[in-house]
């Protein structure tokens, strides 16, 4: 059986999977289960263009709703400047580069550990 972290990690791979086919840029992933109650991995990537974007988003919520997960929440999709996709223990973002910079989650959650997409 699997356990819900195995789980999470399987998903963010999916979506990881996902940006990687629509040339998503800057593909990063924060393990954030030993600081936060939130989820166990932030998924952050980025986007060209509006369009781009929610190209990312459409095929990320795609592939992770075939493998059985549910999107709790997507906020930001009209706009696409920063697209969030909560999938539970996997949250995903899809940024433009300006709103990245601004926000800066990857400094935020700093105390996460940095898991190197290329290794897992």
């Amino acid at each position: 059986m699997e356990n819900s972290k195995d789980n999470s990690l399987r998903l963010a791979k999916i979506a990881i999977a996902a940006l990687e086919e629509k040339k998503a840029v800057d593909i990063r992933m924060i393990d954030i289960s030993e600081v936060s109650v939130l989820a166990d991995y932030f998924v952050i990537a980025g986007g060209s263009s509006r369009t781009q974007i929610q190209a990312l988003a459409d095929e990320v919520s795609r592939k992770l709703e075939m493998a059985g997960a549910e999107a709790k929440q997507i906020e930001g999709y009209q706009n696409a400047g920063w697209v969030l996709l909560d999938f539970g223990d996997v949250i995903i973002h899809i940024f433009d580069s300006e709103n990245r910079l601004m926000y800066d989650l990857e400094r935020i959650w700093r105390d996460g550990k940095q898991v190197d997409p290329e290794t897992i």
